[in-house]
């Protein structure tokens, strides 16, 4: 009779292309158990461990986790049972797609940004990367507040228009800490002001300011809450204060409301 073939751990390895430490592993979790040598007690092993070694590689293919792997390798058949955890499986998937899409969009701006202006303060550019991560959240929100038409408007920029309202935003963050404290009637803080304004009606368009300027003060605090500020306490109530006392200059301010 001829003798069953085995392999040590180290040949196994190179037999399979898996590595010592995840055979290791495998064996610990109970996922793939070799035959144990009745001396040495090294690991034995055999064919029907690269076999089942193929299912597991074969199953981790498709996303599966080492748990499910695990119950699944107790079926010697599968049928359309198989499906269902196939299926969500295949959701998980999608959604991983997704966010890593998501991911390697906000990198490629990130990377434009920081080759455009050389250096960009930490809490600025961490604020416009979580923006880029939350805009999925922010466009849902608004779109229980206004017209899709007007969300679609505001968010289907191209990359072009999208790296402009990045830099224009990195540009807007420099002033502000640069003059914070300054009386708001100073001319070079009320222009700030101006250009910024003129800029926001030109990307975010006149039907969108119009819908903002209409929120009720709590929906209005839920918005700003969607978008993280890279602005200290003291920067955001001088900037309130100026935006403010522009609007009043400009007759843009309710004055009812206050």
């Amino acid at each position: 009779m001829d003798e069953v073939r085995t392999y040590s751990i180290g040949e196994f390895s190179k037999k399979t292309g898996i590595p010592v430490r995840t055979l290791y592993y495998y064996d610990e979790v109970g996922l793939l158990k070799p035959i144990k040598h009745p001396v040495s007690k090294h690991r034995q092993y055999s064919q029907e461990d690269v076999l089942a070694l193929h299912k597991i590689v074969s199953l981790k293919f498709l996303g599966c986790s080492l748990e499910q792997i695990k119950e699944l390798m107790e079926h010697c058949e599968f049928d359309v049972n198989l499906n269902e955890t196939l299926l969500a499986q295949k959701t998980a998937l999608a959604e991983e797609k997704e966010r890593i899409e998501q991911s390697m969009q906000a990198i490629d701006r990130t990377i434009v940004l920081l080759e455009k202006e050389g250096s960009v303060d930490s809490n600025v550019l961490m604020s416009l990367i979580n923006n880029m991560q939350t805009e999925d959240m922010q466009r849902e929100w608004l779109e229980t507040k206004t017209a899709k038409e007007i969300v679609d408007h505001l968010f289907n920029k191209s990359e072009e228009e999208q790296i402009e309202l990045d830099i224009m935003y990195i540009q807007l963050s420099k002033d502000v800490k640069r003059l914070a404290g300054r009386p708001p009637s100073d001319p070079e803080v009320q222009k700030l002001i101006e250009d910024f304004m003129k800029s926001t009606v030109e990307f975010v368009g006149e039907e969108a300011m119009h819908v903002f300027g209409e929120l009720e003060t709590s929906e209005a605090e839920e918005l700003a809450s969607q978008f993280p500020s890279p602005y200290t306490r003291e920067e955001e109530e001088w900037l309130n204060s100026v935006m403010e006392y522009y609007m009043k200059q400009n007759e843009m301010l309710d004055t009812d409301q206050h």
